[in-house]
């Protein structure tokens, strides 16, 4: 038996967690007072972009580890201008992490508990990246031509 710790929620924010339940994007058409809302595969991300600013926690289900698209659904959130939390929930494996982080996710909860150090070593298993994205990191190219950390995502 081994002495490793897990966790069941990776949080890689400073504030207050929301415990608010989260309801269906199509239900919060209908009560757009809830706090938190859950994205399922094939909901429409566009329709919650009038209402983030009182929208506290955006869960982002993941039924299946090769099911992408809630990567572009955190994406379009950040582009948006949203600041609040962004879960991805479900199955979740650790080597997507980093991945996520950079498409905007700043909150994990997976069915299955990760050893926290598996977690530790996915975030910081890169130094540089490719891509422009959300996460602000200036990539590599960037950093060949001049531009600092202050340049974030929009170079």
């Amino acid at each position: 038996m081994t002495d490793a710790t897990f966790t069941e929620l990776v949080r890689l924010r400073d504030d207050a967690t929301s415990e608010a339940p989260a309801v269906t994007v199509d239900s919060f058409a209908g009560q757009s007072n809830a706090g938190a809302v859950r994205i399922e595969s094939g909901d429409d991300t566009r329709e919650l972009l009038p209402h983030l600013g009182h929208v506290t926690r955006v869960e982002i289900n993941f039924p299946s580890f090769t099911d992408g698209r809630g990567y572009s659904a955190a994406q379009i959130l950040r582009e948006a201008g949203y600041t609040g939390e962004i879960r991805a929930v479900g199955d979740v494996a650790v080597d997507q992490l980093a991945y996520m982080r950079r498409c905007g996710f700043d909150a994990f909860q997976p069915d299955k508990p990760m050893n926290e150090a598996d977690v530790e070593a996915a975030f910081a298993r890169w130094d540089d990246v490719y891509q422009k994205t959300t996460d602000g990191r200036v990539p590599i190219w960037g950093l060949r031509h001049g531009q600092n950390d202050d340049a974030g995502a929009d170079g």
